[in-house]
This record gives structure tokens, sequence and C-alpha cells, in this order.
């Protein structure tokens, strides 16, 4: 590879010079462990959700039969509580109080809600012939099943509770968890290291000297890595010293990385950090026919792989984001970044020769508009950004109304 390529066969050759960490292997980690990672395989569930039949309501369960003919008055047999325990059989033309989520005694086939219920005096009660025993006034029948939550109803025992190749949230830990799992078996993250490059940068935060901008590339690199489903074992910030860079890599190989990602360092002026360590070793520094992102470069280190990206941070993260997330992505089982063809809500003017990806937004009526400027410096324009928009390299202008490949960020 030498001189200008296109996005193309970039995009290729970086696949090709990934596929060597090939597919992930699989590890059993805790449900505390779990949040983000991608499960390997179906999980099922060991028992039915839920476990057994429980109420929906507080109020009273009883049999449909004794209700059908309500308003009636029912003596109170007990009470069952959401605890942990054995309940007694419900005595046929009783009620017994219950809780939402207890256990509904066997003979119990109905709940009726407590508010469709009222309570009766004990001297009451013991007009109707149980001086002893509190009684409920049911004032609507209900039919069976009416409020009952049935073993299995959710799942049943056996049944897949999560599929394979989800990326598990909240919700997805909280079903495993009911299910009574403990761990659950994922794929192995990818290992990258991220290095940033430049002189000029300085830990976000720190009050700037003249001529130093904070680091965004390292956070922005780092956060895209964990996007896509990889680890993030290692990163740094060098300034221009071929042997401090030399040294951070050391540390990432160290660290057990199985990809570096560099920003900055490849252009073709002074201090090219990353071009003068890398280059004596074989790497390729070219430029890709593209707008924002030239400059780019591919290398390797120990074995490892290295894919250097420019300085300038809208470039270094749609570089990300084209040639790099694909691979992660694909490796840890998630989807491909959504793409859709969208009708431009105005006239886009291009570059002749390199593909454009301009920042984009679509706007109420489904249509997609350029946000900002072409700048590969312009950060915030691409914050306010959900999408970029392609202009192919053969096209220097684009009427509004024109239809265009879309990729979601």
């Amino acid at each position: 590879m030498a001189g200008r390529i296109s996005v193309d066969e970039h995009a290729a050759f970086i696949r090709s010079l990934l596929s060597g960490l090939g597919a992930r292997p699989t590890e059993r980690v805790a449900l505390a462990d779990a949040l983000g990672r991608i499960t390997a395989s179906p999980v099922e569930s060991p028992i039915p959700l839920p476990p057994f039949r429980n109420s929906q309501m507080d109020g009273f369960a009883v049999r449909a039969a004794d209700v059908a003919d309500a308003p009636v008055t029912l003596p109170v047999d007990g009470e069952v509580a959401a605890a942990a325990g054995t309940t007694a059989p419900l005595v046929p033309g009783t009620a017994v109080r219950i809780m939402t989520g207890a256990a509904v005694p066997d003979g119990a086939d109905a709940i009726v809600p407590v508010e469709d219920t009222e309570p009766v005096e004990r001297t009451e009660a013991a007009d109707e012939g149980d001086p002893g025993v509190g009684a409920v006034r049911i004032l609507h029948a209900r039919a069976a099943g009416a409020f009952v939550r049935e073993a299995g109803s959710d799942l049943a025992a056996g049944a897949d509770v999560l599929p394979p190749g989800l990326r598990l949230a909240s919700r997805h830990l909280a079903a495993a968890a009911a299910s009574g799992l403990t761990e659950l078996l994922v794929r192995e993250r990818v290992r990258v290291a991220v290095v940033s490059t430049g002189s000029e940068l300085v830990e976000p935060g720190t009050p700037l000297g003249p001529g130093e901008i904070p680091d965004a590339n390292g956070v922005a690199l780092a956060s895209a890595a964990r996007a896509a489903g990889a680890l993030v074992v290692h990163s740094g910030r060098v300034r221009d010293d071929v042997e401090r860079l030399r040294a951070e890599l050391d540390a990432a190989v160290d660290a057990g990385a199985e990809l570096v990602v560099t920003s900055g360092g490849i252009s073709m002026g002074a201090y090219e950090v990353v071009r003068e360590l890398l280059e004596p070793l074989g790497a390729w520094v070219g430029s890709v026919a593209m707008q924002p992102g030239g400059p780019q470069a591919t290398a390797g280190y120990r074995g490892m792989p290295v894919i250097c990206f420019p300085g300038n941070p809208v470039s270094a993260q749609l570089s990300f984001e084209l040639f790099v997330a694909p691979a992660l992505r694909a490796m840890a089982g998630l989807p491909s970044a959504r793409t859709e063809r969208l009708a431009l809500a105005e006239d886009v003017r291009s570059v002749v020769g390199k593909r454009q990806f301009l920042r984009g937004r679509r706007t109420a009526d489904g249509l997609v508009v350029p946000v900002g400027g072409a700048g590969s410096h312009l950060v915030a324009t691409l914050a306010a950004s959900e999408l970029l928009i392609v202009v192919p390299e053969d096209v220097e202008a684009l009427d509004a109304g024109a239809i265009v490949d879309t990729v979601f960020l």
C-alpha cells in the first residue's frame, strides 16, 4: 500500500489486519460484572417465572364459586404475607387476606382486590354465625383466575430468558437474577489500548497554558472502543518524543492489548512522532481519499496491530467509526451501525476526488440536513450531529431532494 488509496481499500485492509484477532472465546462472569457484555449463547431459566402462584393485588383470596352471587359476606380465615413459608389451603366458604406477591393458597382460584370489599364488624360477623372470626363483604363477583399470577405465566422453566448476541442492560440482568442465575456466559472482549500523541495535549480540566488544548481524543476513542464492545486495558498520552511513544506501546503490550489505536503524529510535517517510530518498522503511512480524515497509517508493533488516525478530533472519531468500530462490533456480536438512504433538505457541495463525510441531523419531516461546516476540528458540531452524510468521490454538488447514504453515529 502506498500513496493515496480509496476509503474502501483502506477499510478492507484494516479488516484483514484485524482478522487475526479471530472469533472471541467465551467466559463466565458474575451478574454484577455483566452489564454491557454480550451473551455468547441462549440463557435458559432453570425455574418458571413466577416460580409459584401469587397474588397480583392486595385483597382476599377466595373461591370464585363462593363470590358468584356477590355481594356476599365471608369469614376471614387468616392472612398471607409476601414472605417465605408454607401457606395453609383455603377452607371452602371463607376468604384469606392476601398481600401482593404472596403465595395463593391451594383451593383459592381468584383474588378480590381490597377496594372491592368492605370490612364487617365483628358483631355483624357474629350475626352471620361465626362470632370468633372477622369477616369481609365481597362487593363484586370475580371469575376464576382473576388477579392470580400462575407459575410460569411469564416464562416456563427451561425456556430462554435471554437470546445469544444480546448486549446486556439492567433489565436483562434483572431477568437473569429472577431466574436464579448468578453468572452468565459472555463473549470475551477485544483488549484495546488508546494512545494520544501531541506535546500540546493536556488532561481535560487542567488549566491551559499557551498553545495547550485538552485531550479529547483519548476520551473519545476509549469510549468508542467500549461502545463497540471492546475492553480498554490501557490508555496514555505522550509528548512528541519517539522514546516516550515506544515506552507507551510497550506498556500497552504488557497490559495485554491486542490492538492499539493512536491519534496524531502521522502527517507530513515535523514532530510526527508516530510516523518517526513506526515507519522504519514497516508501517504504511499515507492518505485516504476522504474528508475529514485523510492522513491514515497502519502498523505492527511486537506482533500487535496498530491503527493510526489523524490528531484532529473529528477526523480521529470518524476514522474510528468507519474503519475500526465495524470490526470490533462484529467480533463482539453487536449489530452493524444503522444506515439509511435519506433525502437532502438543502443543496450540498463537495470536493471531487474525496469521499465526504458531512455531519448531519434529520429534520422533523424526515429529511437530512448538514450540521456546521466540514472542518476536522469542529467537535461541538460533531456532538450536535446524529449521523454522517456520505457524498461519493465523483460528486461535486447535490441538490436538495437528492437521496444520499447516511450512517448513524
